[in-house]
């Protein structure tokens, strides 16, 4: 298939090119995991290309698009997997008298729809001044409670929701000693380590334990927000808005979590790469998507810089060489 440029090794696939022209021509049921945070409906705009779904000429288009988009991701995935996906609440603007838009509810209908099932909804947390300091809301102003604050708002939650295809998993995802790492910015207590790889009885793994209270929360307030993949030099001059690339935290929690290592993590909106990056670190294949030139570039360099110390495999299937 003619792309605009690929990258394919034995631990990575990526592609600058139209996600759904790429996705197409993968391999059905052969992937085990996707991550991704789609264009959030009108909010940002990413480019100038008629195809980027944040192009879209209203709310109701940019979903008669997207579907497209979940309907190849559901027939890529294997059966009784998982596609987990990041988003937020979406304003209607700017004026200080907007109101919210229920993104996650329609992508929760989107793939109900389309046969996933849905399966569970974690909030990431954001800090208040941070949120209000990037986005310039008028409705976070402490002037705005000053003022009327029948118009102030919250710094809403990302959402991160997980959604299971159909059909039974013939691959079970397994810990046999338990969760090993943990993708956050608490502590974990000394005498825990002891447990770290346990490999006696699992209701004995305290350390694996603690991981998992943090991460079966609803709420996920220990997410380190800056700990992200670099991504200023992927702003071209013409960008609208700025490149803000999701957590590695939540990224490798999903790869953790959701997928063995050795198998495929898909990523349809790929930015600067975060979600392939953890898939690799964390001993996954992983296959990333990117229309924007510039978004491209830097998530070749940002997995370029990954130091892989493992050994020989073979190469990212032959799915991938497109």
């Amino acid at each position: 298939m003619d792309v605009g440029n690929q990258v394919i090794t034995k631990d990575y696939a990526i592609y600058n090119d139209d996600c759904i022209a790429v996705m197409e021509k993968l391999k059905p049921k052969s992937v085990h995991l996707s991550v991704y945070s789609p264009p959030f409906g009108g909010l940002y705009t990413y480019s100038s290309s008629e195809r980027d779904l944040s192009n879209c000429s209203d709310y109701d288009q940019f979903f008669e698009h997207y579907e497209y988009v979940v309907k190849c991701l559901y027939d890529l995935t294997i059966p009784g997997r998982i596609s987990a996906v990041h988003c937020m609440d979406v304003p209607s603007g700017n004026s200080g008298k907007d109101y919210l838009m229920d993104f996650p509810g329609d992508i929760i209908r989107l793939h109900k729809k389309l046969g996933f099932e849905y399966i569970a909804r974690y909030h990431v947390w954001k800090e208040p001044l941070g949120v209000r300091n990037r986005t310039m809301a008028k409705n976070l102003a402490h002037q705005t409670i000053v003022q009327d604050s029948s118009f102030c708002t919250c710094a809403s939650a990302d959402y991160l929701l997980i959604f299971r295809k159909h059909g039974d998993n013939p691959i079970p995802i397994t810990h046999e000693n338990g969760l090993t790492e943990y993708a956050g910015e608490r502590e974990i207590p000394q005498e825990l380590y002891q447990y770290k790889g346990w490999k006696g009885k699992q209701i004995e793994n305290r350390y694996s334990h603690w991981i998992w209270r943090q991460y079966a929360s609803a709420f996920w307030d220990d997410i380190r927000l800056g700990h992200v993949l670099p991504f200023k030099e992927a702003k071209d001059e013409e960008d609208e808005k700025h490149v803000h690339p999701l957590q590695l935290d939540v990224i490798d929690r999903c790869v953790n979590l959701w997928s063995n290592p050795g198998e495929i993590v898909l990523t349809p909106f790929m930015g600067v790469g975060s979600e392939v990056y953890s898939a690799v670190v964390n001993s996954r294949k992983g296959i990333g998507i990117e229309l924007k030139e510039s978004y491209f570039r830097q998530a070749l360099k940002n997995m370029e810089s990954i130091d892989i110390k493992k050994p020989e495999q073979k190469m990212l299937f032959d799915m991938v060489s497109l």
